[in-house]
């Protein structure tokens, strides 16, 4: 399952390997499609965030806690 998302990461997050420690401990691969940081105090990703259904929604708890805001852009049909 794919999911695109779009997320937001406060001051405090912009500068730490937020998606490389997500990658490390949950089952899912994170495929950047676009980020922008303004100047150091907040960044945006999108991307699409590839595994099963189970461990994608155990990584997005996980941004949430970790302070990151999550957008739920869509499912990424695949052909």
């Amino acid at each position: 399952m794919n999911l695109k998302l779009r997320l937001y990461f406060p001051e405090e997050l912009v500068r730490e390997p937020v998606l490389a420690r997500l990658a490390q401990q949950f089952p899912v691969e994170p495929n950047i499609r676009r980020l922008s940081i303004e100047s150091d105090d907040t960044g945006r990703v999108v991307c699409e965030l590839i595994g099963e259904a189970a461990a994608l929604d155990a990584a997005l708890a996980w941004l949430r806690e970790t302070g990151v805001r999550v957008e739920l852009i869509g499912d990424v049909v695949e052909s």
